[in-house]
């Protein structure tokens, strides 16, 4: 299996495994209890808690832990929200859908949305963030990196026009945490949601990161975990597996990154050069290291994916999250694409392992598979391929 998805998720890290593993078996003690078995469970989760902070540059106590990024995604929204009732919210067209259903609940409950579309290669620019905003705007919220397209957003930019203005800016850093370097306070960023099983750490993980004094409100009612603001027994496991998995990929960030945007860049431009009518989504320069999204006119997406997959190579028409949809994807409908070439797009998202051979054989089956289904289709031979890309 060649395995080219990991902007939907990640194989955990053998090491995080093993760090986890403990906590299975005889570290089982719950962190709140008063006894020393205890406390030592707690004095661990407190231990990944202060190394989670340490890679955006924040303090323990602004570290929350959640089930994962869509969690985090509706915390931040929701409870901003609950705070400032009556007021407006700018996003963006390209979010991913925990921002979007989120804030489509939150339309019904009285909150104004406002959403900013992207230019054609899915960044969104302040000034039009900005030109938005209103008297009542208490959030905007933007993705750091697209989870479909790879385009990297002016983070700091944002976040300084949000200060400026007194407006919290939280920022869906799913996608880049790890990848690109994030500081809340360079970035001024007052909220940040990660999720593990995006860095090769564990499913039904993540944090939510606030910044003292922006968030009061509880999103979970209940024993008083995570400083009173997210009931519930900690995942003890998940927390440490998350931990090891930040520790390892802050630690050889700049040679992943590197060799990933290596091989992005010779595969991508072996597929741009040797197959007609193909057209890169995202920035060109500003991507995710490790993201391809190409559109392949007269070949239908989904089906490409399945003559790939028979062929031991995992790819993706998008976000795993709405992977089951028939409709085009919203963030290539964001960026102009007619629903034609949307439906006929497919997301590679590699890893630092992949190797030039493993390379050579996805293309060298991508290019048949795109030759024979343009072959039987008799809206591309009429047409006589598609010159205007």
């Amino acid at each position: 299996m060649i395995y080219m998805d990991n902007a939907a998720t990640t194989k955990m890290r053998p090491e995080v495994v093993r760090a986890m593993l403990p906590y299975m078996g005889n570290r089982y003690g719950n962190p709140s209890g008063i006894y020393t078995f205890s406390k030592n469970v707690h004095q661990d989760v407190a231990n990944a808690r202060k190394k989670l902070a340490d890679t955006i540059n924040a303090q323990p106590e602004e570290i929350y832990f959640t089930s994962g990024g869509t969690e985090s995604d509706n915390w931040a929204l929701k409870m901003a929200a609950a705070e400032h009732p009556g007021g407006h919210i700018v996003t963006t067209a390209i979010e991913h859908h925990a921002i979007l259903k989120s804030c489509e609940y939150l339309q019904e409950q009285g909150i104004e949305v406002s959403y900013v579309r992207p230019d054609r290669d899915g960044m969104v620019h302040v000034g039009d963030l900005e030109h938005a905003v209103k008297k009542n705007t208490f959030m905007v919220s933007v993705m750091a990196a697209n989870n479909e397209i790879g385009t990297i957003q002016p983070i700091a930019e944002i976040g300084q026009m949000a200060r400026q203005r007194k407006i919290l800016f939280h920022t869906d850093a799913v996608q880049a945490y790890t990848n690109i370097g994030m500081d809340v306070d360079l970035m001024d960023i007052d909220m940040l949601s990660v999720s593990g099983h995006k860095i090769n750490g564990p499913k039904g993980i993540g944090f939510l990161y606030i910044r003292s004094g922006c968030l009061k409100t509880p999103f979970i009612n209940g024993g008083g975990q995570e400083m009173g603001m997210r009931a519930g027994t900690e995942n003890v496991a998940g927390i440490i597996g998350l931990s090891k998995a930040a520790e390892l990929a802050m630690n050889n960030m700049q040679a992943r990154t590197g060799r990933e945007i290596y091989m992005r860049n010779y595969m991508a431009n072996r597929i741009l050069n040797e197959i007609d009518d193909v057209k890169l989504n995202g920035h060109n320069q500003q991507r995710l290291p490790n993201n391809m999204n190409f559109s392949f006119y007269g070949a239908d997406g989904a089906t490409l994916i399945v003559m790939l997959d028979k062929q031991g190579i995992c790819a993706s028409a998008g976000s795993a999250c709405s992977s089951a949809s028939a409709s085009a994807s919203h963030v290539l409908k964001a960026i102009g694409l007619p629903d034609d070439l949307a439906h006929s797009t497919v997301r590679f998202t590699i890893n630092e392992e992949i190797t030039r051979q493993e390379i050579d054989y996805a293309i060298a089956c991508l290019k048949q598979n795109v030759w024979d289904l343009r072959a039987m289709s008799e809206d591309y031979r009429n047409h006589g391929g598609y010159g205007s890309l």
